[in-house]
Parts: structure tokens; C-alpha cells; sequence
């Protein structure tokens, strides 16, 4: 009988604290929660004919691999520095690839002759005015910089 009234008063015990171990876990989770980054788009010349490119495809033409688009067009290829947080948050989010990656693919290309580094810009403003003003060019984004005289790709 001892034992019944033990296992109640348990199980009594846990039904009341539950509701208060679920709240301070739920505010704890919250508290070191990080601000949701931005999303990140890849843009093109507004003369592309591209709406959608594959995830692999993009990757090469960030990688220096790809070098001309589907109408035999050479591709021109702009980056943010190295250590921009929008250059590393792009080639995570969007290229799935860590920032060190490409620049060993840069590297790569560039010692065995085989190919050049991407032009590197200073800020977003320049991203958006070089890649709208250069035939075939290629960058990225914050999705909410994105003007009307780019146009956005669709990463599938």
C-alpha cells in the first residue's frame, strides 16, 4: 500500500512540474537561438536566359569550371571578399560548399594555368551594378537586395 501512494505522489509530482520544465526549456532554447540569416540568391545578367540552373551547374561556374552559358556566351563570374559574411553565407547555403573549398578550386585552376579567379567586389551595391551592367555575369545576393535590374536564378 506504501508503495501505491509513493507511485502516486510520483507520478503527481512530475504532472505538476512537466508544464514548468517544458516552459523554462522552451525559453532557454529561445534565449541562445540565433536571428534567421538572411537568404542568399544567385543573380544574372538581366539578358540571361536562364530562370532555373542546377545546383551542380552553378557550382562550377562559381568553382571556374564552367565558363560559358547554354548560348555559348562566356560567363563572368563576381565574388564578395573572402571574408564577407555574405560570401561565406552563399557558399553554404546556396552552393552547399564551405568558402575555403572554392578558393582551393580557385587556387587550383589558377597555378596549373588552366583558368583565372572570379573578380573580387567590395560591397553589395557594386555586386548589383557590375553583374546588371556586365553581359553574361553572374553573383549573389541577399534576397532582400535584390533590384529590377537583375534577374534571380532559381537553384534547383
Amino acid at each position: 500500500m506504501e508503495k501505491l501512494l509513493a507511485i502516486k505522489f510520483v507520478v503527481c509530482i512530475c504532472r505538476a512540474l512537466l508544464p514548468c520544465m517544458l516552459t523554462a526549456a522552451l525559453l532557454a532554447g529561445n534565449a541562445h537561438a540565433q536571428p534567421a540569416e538572411p537568404t542568399m540568391v544567385a543573380i544574372a545578367h538581366p539578358a540571361s536566359s536562364e530562370d532555373v540552373i542546377p545546383r551542380a551547374s552553378l557550382r562550377a561556374i562559381f568553382g571556374m569550371l564552367l565558363q560559358k552559358w547554354p548560348g555559348n556566351t562566356p560567363v563572368k563570374v563576381f565574388v564578395l571578399r573572402d571574408d564577407a559574411p555574405e560570401h561565406a553565407r552563399f557558399s553554404k547555403s546556396v552552393l552547399q560548399v564551405f568558402p575555403h573549398q572554392l578558393r582551393m578550386a580557385w587556387d587550383r585552376q589558377v597555378f596549373s594555368g588552366q583558368g583565372q579567379y572570379p573578380e573580387q567586389l567590395g560591397s553589395i551595391q557594386e555586386m548589383l551594378s557590375r553583374v546588371a551592367s556586365t553581359p553574361g555575369a553572374m553573383g549573389y545576393v541577399k534576397a532582400s537586395e535584390v533590384d529590377d535590374n537583375v534577374r534571380v536564378l532559381k537553384v534547383r
